[in-house]
């Protein structure tokens, strides 16, 4: 099974509060593409997961209304604001284990709403993530002796942004890094660094994200009117 009731049973956490600077300020999350925000487009490919805490600006909160009213998707910012991606996984983690932590009832237990075993860690600002989960949770299945499956591509550059973690074992990194200087501009790499980890390959397309104008033009993403 690979669902959130399953033995891959999954949390994620949505990295959709960057500064956009290469962008001029236009929120990454709130690009279309191919009619849909590409943080529309992120919580789709998360479909299947338990809780998702979105780490983003107040902004936000109008795109998430609909899903945040079922307690499913949750958005929590980064302290302080634009720390960097260790500092808002580590908000997101927290986020997910506070909510977990609240009373628990049968219902809750049956719904699978406790804290899932897994923790996907995704930025927004990948258009063609929908191949992503399933193929992280394949190779969950295949090494599950590891404690984090991070995608590497042709080229072999690791993705950390894209990843799935033990949610147990990243709890336990970001404990880590706040007992040694916090994560406030710690890169992800180093976050994650403590987790034993498996490569998983794939194309340079399913991680392929858009940083620039120039980036977002090769997906056909237009600047929006002013």
């Amino acid at each position: 099974m690979t669902g959130s009731q399953g033995p891959d049973g999954y949390d994620a956490v949505v990295l959709a509060g960057g500064r956009s600077s290469r962008l001029g300020g236009v929120p990454k999350a709130l690009l279309q593409f191919e009619g849909r925000t590409l943080l529309h487009r992120t919580l789709d490919a998360l479909a299947g997961a338990r809780r998702i805490a979105v780490v983003g600006p107040p902004e936000l909160s109008a795109v998430l209304a609909g899903q945040a009213r079922t307690g499913r998707v949750l958005l929590t910012r980064e302290d302080p604001p634009f720390a960097g991606p260790a500092a808002g996984i580590a908000a997101g983690t927290a986020a997910l284990a506070t909510q977990a932590s609240a009373p628990v009832s049968g219902a809750d237990l049956a719904a699978g709403s406790v804290r899932a075993p897994l923790t996907l860690l995704l930025a927004c600002d990948m258009p063609r993530l929908a191949e992503l989960v399933p193929r992280l949770l394949a190779a969950v299945r295949s090494h599950p002796g590891a404690d984090l499956w991070v995608p590497v591509d042709a080229a072999g550059r690791e993705q950390p942004l894209a990843c799935c973690a033990r949610s147990e074992a990243l709890e336990a990194a970001v404990a880590a890094a706040f007992r040694t200087g916090g994560t406030a501009g710690l890169p992800a790499r180093k976050l994650l660094a403590p987790l034993a980890a498996v490569p998983v390959p794939l194309p340079a397309a399913a991680t392929e994200d858009v940083d620039t104008w120039e980036d977002a033009g090769r997906f056909g993403i237009v600047r929006p009117a002013p």
